[in-house]
């Protein structure tokens, strides 16, 4: 529904998380009935989560831990592990810097090149652990690195950036034709960011597998402040699983799955992103909370150090437990950040379905408050 912005614009209203709240229905069940699995191509998981390839998330030991734990770690194959042999010194390092100091010495930091002899590495450890392996890249490095992921075994690989087009235009440099390159590809393609309808349905087109949905929504992303984009997730999730079900009918049935991937801070947040139609949630700031994380209490993307124009902070989301704790409990705290999947079961129990296709079809309500 538009609103008048001025006698010369219109805008739509659109919802974040805080301004939905799910309903439960006629029947309830016992939390230990409920499913959370999901699977993705030939990938099944026992959780509908992925870690967010952030050099302060997914590290390839918590890329395993995540793998054994029944969900997905997706590595940053442009980050801190790909272009150093040793990047322990200077994770210690970024998470000492001063405030004011933080961004430009992650920009020297992040300036040393990528080595596909270390891509090829990383990706070796974690398939050797046995888990699915997964690895992420910009759309600028996609053309550059591909070959390298491809041949170093990965069984998912991700085109994930800021906003990802199946249209994008240049005057200086050959795009990269997505629909051509996933055809080429003999591994599932997740591509990413998309937060419309139309652009959702345009990445689907080319024959991804899932796309990720959100722009500049994260705790440690400032896109909003310095490019003024911003897409509110309730609604975006909405409007690409609308894209999915379109989809569905145009190409006789290929289901493409939909990732919510950006202001999902609590357990509650991926509670709404499911009931508004997500299949899985991609989680950075969330992880970043775990004692174990790679960034130490600190939480930032690959936005934040960007040579030419950062888009992102350093920010400190503290540590309240362990990985597995802040995914399956027992919770220290009362505030959403630990027991993630325990409270997803309970909420899918409390309002009465059976699995996460089930609870997409839940009732949902705008609500007339802050949800926190």
């Amino acid at each position: 529904m538009e609103r008048e912005i001025g006698r010369s614009k219109r805008g739509r209203r659109v919802y974040a998380f805080d301004d939905i709240a799910v309903v439960p229905s006629r029947r309830t069940r016992d939390p230990q009935d409920v499913s959370t699995t999901w699977s993705i191509d030939a990938y099944q998981f026992d959780i509908p989560v992925l870690a967010a390839p952030m050099d302060s998330v997914v590290s390839p030991a918590t890329a395993i831990a995540m793998g054994r734990l029944g969900g997905l770690g997706v590595l940053d194959l442009e980050g801190l592990w790909t272009r150093y042999e040793n990047p322990e010194p200077l994770l210690a390092e970024i998470r000492e810097l001063p405030e004011g100091a933080a961004t430009v010495r992650m920009q020297q930091i992040y300036a040393e090149p990528v080595k596909p002899e270390l891509v090829t590495a990383r990706l070796a450890e974690i398939r050797a652990s046995g888990v699915t392996v997964a690895g992420s890249l910009s759309p600028q490095r996609t053309q550059e690195l591909y070959e390298t992921v491809v041949a170093a075994g990965v069984d998912l690989f991700f085109i994930r950036g800021t906003t990802v087009s199946a249209e994008h235009v240049s005057k200086t440099v050959e795009p990269l034709n997505l629909k051509k390159f996933i055809y080429d590809l003999d591994v599932p393609v997740v591509v990413g960011g998309a937060a419309t309808y139309t652009a959702a349905l345009h990445l689907m087109r080319t024959g991804a597998a899932g796309v990720l949905v959100g722009f500049g929504g994260g705790a440690a992303s400032t896109t909003r402040a310095t490019l003024g984009i911003h897409a509110p997730m309730a609604t975006a999730v909405a409007d690409v699983a609308g894209a999915r079900r379109d989809y569905l009918d145009e190409s006789g049935g290929r289901y493409v799955h939909v990732i919510a991937d950006g202001g999902l801070g609590t357990s509650g947040d991926i509670v709404k992103a499911i009931s508004v139609g997500a299949d899985a949630v991609m989680l950075g700031t969330a992880l970043a909370r775990a004692t174990d994380a790679p960034g130490g209490g600190y939480h930032w993307g690959p936005e934040a150090h960007h040579s030419q124009l950062p888009r992102g902070n350093r920010v400190r989301v503290g540590a309240v437990a362990p990985l597995e704790q802040i995914l399956f409990g027992p919770s220290p705290v009362a505030d959403g950040t630990a027991n993630l999947m325990g409270a997803l079961r309970r909420s899918m129990a409390t309002t009465g379905y059976s699995d996460l296709k089930e609870f997409q079809r839940i009732e949902v309500v705008v609500a007339p408050y802050a949800a926190r």
